[in-house]
């Protein structure tokens, strides 16, 4: 099993290549305003929120995951967040890191689909 650090690095990646195609699929064309409302969606505090309305979908494995990625220790929490979200986000990472390894593209697109609307702040 790849450590937690590893899932949540490329569910990282996973997660602001969705939402970075979904911003382009929009039709927003200047670099500028992709980046601030990327960095936006993929902020701690909004993938945080964002968890709230996936959590009920998850299947037992897809939370043991959540949790492993939520609970490790890492001392990097960002100014704009509190620990809580700065884990939670952390755990969605893992997540989606772990669907990605899987194959599991639709899972994850479905995943995605339903964090998405709740919009950007």
């Amino acid at each position: 099993m790849m450590s937690t650090q590893s899932l949540s690095f490329i569910g990282d990646c996973v997660y602001s290549l969705l939402v970075r195609e979904r911003l382009c699929c929009e039709g927003i064309s200047k670099s500028g305003k992709l980046h601030s409302l990327s960095a936006k969606k993929v902020k701690a505090q909004a993938q945080a929120r964002d968890f709230k309305l996936i959590e009920h979908m998850l299947t037992d494995s897809e939370l043991a995951v959540y949790k492993r990625g939520r609970n490790a220790y890492n001392n990097n929490t960002p100014k704009t967040a509190t620990g809580g979200e700065y884990h939670s986000a952390t755990g969605v990472e893992a997540l989606f890191g772990y669907l990605y390894l899987n194959g599991e593209n639709d899972r994850i697109r479905e995943l995605f689909n339903v964090m998405w609307q709740s919009g950007i702040e």
